[in-house]
């Protein structure tokens, strides 16, 4: 098996389906780009769903890595390791927040802010044991637990999978009194997306994230914000709540706090949300273990500097003016914030998986979602030259189906 072919062939033939990839064998990868098994370099223009932010291979991360496996690996939470300290306080530090919950997924960070508000409700604002609510959002993603599929209005994620699990109430994206007249005795929190990724990269009203805040403490309702995909200078800022001057009760954190290299993810938030967890309620074998530590603290000293938040604003605004010069043009709609956009193809000229693909042979990855959507979000490491020659890759893909 050498060939692209016959690995797809051969991954296709013994993996399950439940994902459905670009014809496309990566090999090697550096910075933004990455090489194929026959030496063909692309563009990243996904940066693994916002795990790559800061590059592949970047340098910090890889030398912090390096250095912790000629040490320890793993001792799981039943004894403490020397790099634990330092990530709890490095992590809420950044976050503003007392006290860290580690956990490996995002989906489990998710269940794990599920659990936690759960329980504040019973213990902290007296809720009637099993009868705590959580309102969600309209075409959230938030994982493919079995909980979370649950309250997912995407069927290809939801149909099959049930029984569902209860506890949850949907309203639209975007409208606070939807919100408002879902509050009820019983919420305990509004889970919620401060820009949906999976949806196609959708922007809430400006104010609306500051309405959602301000209701919550109205109405003692924790504010969970799930910046799994939008945090860890993705948008041109720490987290995507920072643009409004938001401050939620739990951030919900993944992907790019691994920088790419091990899967960590954890929740923040003060003492007398998280303190409600004691010894043995809620864990993890390794969830906060020593090299996912030691990679989430070189992470964390990244964004301490602010210069990639910088960056993400400056080449936010370099492709988002030129994604805007194809409205029109084959494009119908951009949306987003920072180095990351949802562009809305004419639906009469081709799919957004077709597009891709066209994408693909002219050397850059993207990646499609709901039809005739593509997501953009290129490593924040990435030249301004590279940003600007992808969306002319864009441009030509979309111009060869007119």
């Amino acid at each position: 098996m050498t060939t692209s072919a016959e690995l797809i062939e051969v991954s296709e033939r013994r993996s399950a389906h439940n994902y459905h990839p670009l014809p496309v064998v990566i090999h090697e990868a550096d910075g933004s780009w990455v090489t194929d098994v026959e030496g063909k370099r692309y563009l990243d223009f996904l940066s693994g769903y916002s795990s790559l932010n800061f590059g592949h291979g970047n340098q910090k991360i890889i030398e912090a890595a390096q250095e912790q496996l000629k040490h320890l690996t793993l001792t799981s939470r039943a004894f403490y390791h020397d790099q634990f300290a330092r990530f709890c306080a490095g992590l809420g530090d950044l976050t503003g927040k007392d006290m860290i919950l580690p956990m490996n997924t995002g989906a489990e960070a998710v269940e794990t802010a599920i659990k936690v508000a759960r329980k504040w409700g019973y213990l902290v604002k007296g809720v009637e044991r099993d009868k705590a609510t959580i309102i969600v959002m309209e075409d959230n993603f938030h994982g493919r637990t079995t909980t979370i599929v649950s309250f997912s209005t995407d069927e290809d994620a939801r149909a099959d999978f049930g029984p569902y699990t209860p506890g949850f109430t949907v309203v639209k994206y975007g409208s606070t009194e939807a919100i408002r007249e879902a509050i009820d005795a019983n919420t305990v929190a509004v889970l919620i997306e401060p820009i949906q990724g999976e949806a196609g990269v959708l922007v809430p009203p400006d104010g609306y994230l500051t309405e959602v805040r301000e209701l919550c403490t109205e109405q003692n309702v924790l504010m969970i914000a799930d910046e799994i995909q939008s945090g860890l200078g993705r948008t041109g800022a720490t987290f995507a709540c920072d643009h409004e001057g938001v401050v939620p009760d739990i951030y919900v954190l993944g992907k790019a706090l691994g920088g790419g290299v091990v899967p960590v993810s954890a929740i923040a938030a003060n003492e007398d949300v998280l303190g409600v967890i004691k010894p043995g309620q809620h864990g993890s074998t390794f969830g906060g273990n020593p090299l996912a530590c030691a990679v989430g603290n070189a992470v964390i000293d990244l964004l301490n500097t602010g210069e990639y938040q910088d960056r993400a604003t400056k080449l936010g605004e370099v492709l988002h003016a030129r994604l805007r010069e194809l409205i029109g043009h084959g494009v119908v709609t951009v949306r987003g914030r920072g180095l990351w956009a949802g562009v809305d193809i004419d639906s009469s000229l081709a799919t957004g998986r077709e597009i891709s693909k066209a994408l693909m042979a002219r050397g850059v990855l993207a990646k499609d979602t709901h039809g005739s959507t593509i997501r953009l979000a290129p490593p924040i490491v990435i030249s301004e030259e590279d940003l600007l020659w992808a969306v002319d890759q864009l441009a030509d893909a979309i111009d060869s189906f007119r």
